[in-house]
This record gives C-alpha cells, sequence and structure tokens, in this order.
C-alpha cells in the first residue's frame, strides 16, 4: 500500500521558518522524483520544488528560489522542504507527490499558513 504522509505544518508569522517532511512506504522511493506542490484557495495546484533520483538535482518555483529548500533522504525514505522568510503568500496546503515514468502518487497535504 503506497502511503505519503506529509507533516510540520502550521502558523508561521512572516519572516518565519518550517521545516516539512514527507514520510513514504509501499513504493521504491529512491526510484522517483520527488516534489512539493501548494493549492492557496481559490487557486491552481501548482509546483513548488522537486528532487530527482540524483539528490544533488533539484528545481524551484521562481517564487521561492534562494528561501526554500528541498532534499531528500532515501535511507529514511522521506522528503523535505525547508521553507526560510516565510510570506503571507506562501499560505496554502502543501502536497506531497512521488513520480515516475509509470506511476504519480500524492500525499493528503498539511496546511501552512503565514500570518501575524
Amino acid at each position: 500500500q503506497v502511503q505519503l504522509v506529509e507533516s510540520g505544518g502550521g502558523l508561521v508569522q512572516p519572516g518565519g521558518s518550517l521545516r516539512l517532511s514527507c514520510a513514504a512506504s509501499g513504493f521504491s522511493f529512491s526510484s522517483y522524483s520527488m516534489s512539493w506542490y501548494r493549492q492557496a484557495p481559490g487557486k491552481e495546484r501548482d509546483l513548488v520544488a522537486t528532487v530527482f533520483r540524483n539528490p544533488y538535482m533539484t528545481n524551484y518555483a521562481d517564487s521561492v528560489k534562494g528561501r526554500f529548500t528541498i532534499s531528500r533522504d532515501n535511507a529514511k525514505n522521506t522528503v523535505y522542504l525547508q521553507m526560510n522568510s516565510l510570506k503571507p503568500e506562501d499560505t496554502a496546503v502543501y502536497y506531497c507527490n512521488a513520480e515516475s515514468r509509470w506511476w504519480d502518487y500524492w500525499g493528503q497535504g498539511t496546511q501552512v499558513t503565514v500570518s501575524s
């Protein structure tokens, strides 16, 4: 049974930091690209960051470059998103995604709210 379980969301003040985690199970984690997406109310789900099977290869949305860092630990089957200098516009539900050539899996999401 495939599972992606996100954690680490919450309420944070502007300028603060959060670290999201996504624990994966039920598939060959190291064979998948792992991404974080986010969806704000009334908006489409957007790609935030990707770490490819090579953990040194990453990609970021322009809006988060220099503030967010994605990483993976294949020994723990976990992907992380370190979010610094958070802004109110980062408020959204953040989703973990696992993608291979043949399969695409999603987590249930974790809420991140940036507000004073």
